[in-house]
């Protein structure tokens, strides 16, 4: 029923997903970009909920206050205190070794506003845990979203970071000239 209703609100909104979300992958680092705006999360949701996987997002603590704390972690919401230099990474790690499920979202980004170059952090969970990283992308041009490749990193971060940062050359965020890398024609 779920499923019905985000891709009839999708549909209404102009909006279509190409590809499908490997549900025979129970780990993974799907990685979200480009990553412009807050519609981008409501978008994202209603992706995922047309397709019959979990995912798990991580997002700043303060968000996971009343009255939408319990709503978030219910999502698959992960708090994580963005205030301490914390080993995030590791942690990460360390729980794909202990769910025989998960995958988690992230946004490469790490923010809305311009970056001029994406946190590795996803790579590097990726890579220790020896999982997957799935192409996602929103494209606010053609109102798609994207289901890509799945890639599985190699330990070269500079040729591997390349490579994926290519799927993401022709997908215009919201705003695209926050985006990263900038969508071709963006200066």
């Amino acid at each position: 029923m779920r499923a019905a209703i985000c891709k009839l609100i999708l549909r209404l909104l102009g909006w279509r997903i190409i590809g499908q979300v490997p549900d025979h992958l129970k780990k993974g680092v799907a990685i979200i970009a480009p990553h412009t705006s807050n519609w981008d999360f409501i978008l994202g949701v209603l992706g995922i909920y047309t397709h019959k996987v979990s995912l798990n997002f991580l997002a700043k603590d303060s968000i996971f206050r009343f009255p939408f704390g319990g709503l978030l972690r219910a999502m698959g919401g992960i708090p994580v205190d963005r205030s301490k230099n914390t080993n995030l990474v590791d942690q990460i790690v360390a729980e794909f070794g202990k769910r025989e499920v998960l995958r988690l979202a992230l946004a490469p980004e790490g923010t809305r506003s311009k970056v001029t170059r994406w946190k590795t952090g996803f790579y590097h969970m990726a890579h220790k845990a020896g999982v997957p990283i799935v192409l996602t992308a929103i494209d606010y041009k053609t109102k798609s979203l994207f289901v890509g490749e799945v890639f599985y990193p190699t330990g070269n971060l500079e040729v591997d970071l390349a490579h994926i940062q290519d799927y993401y050359k022709d997908k215009y965020g919201k705003y695209p000239e926050l985006g990263y890398p900038l969508p071709e024609g963006i200066a």
